[in-house]
């Protein structure tokens, strides 16, 4: 896992997304302008939670989150997202 200097504040976490998909389980090579934005990632940091709700994810959890979520950044050269706890669906 790559180091951030980042602290999530509250109930967010930082996200590095899994790479997209460039060829399909058949063979067959996906081109930039049709790759989906991938769903699924690696959580590099958390927040320390709400006065009443602590964080249920941790540093290193693959999670599941859903197509829109977040505020997407570069940090370094690396893409990320920053999202809330609650747009996080499932861990992996």
């Amino acid at each position: 896992m790559s180091e951030v200097n980042i602290k999530p504040l509250a109930d967010r976490v930082l996200v590095e997304p899994s790479p997209a998909e460039t060829m399909t389980a058949s063979g067959i090579i996906i081109p930039d302008t049709v790759k989906e934005k991938p769903q699924e990632g690696i959580v590099v940091a958390a927040g320390a939670g709400k006065k009443d709700e602590p964080m249920t994810v941790k540093v290193g959890d693959k999670v599941l989150y859903g197509k829109y979520a977040g505020t997407e950044f570069k940090y370094n050269g690396k893409d990320y997202l920053i999202m809330r706890e609650s747009d996080i669906l499932a861990t992996i």
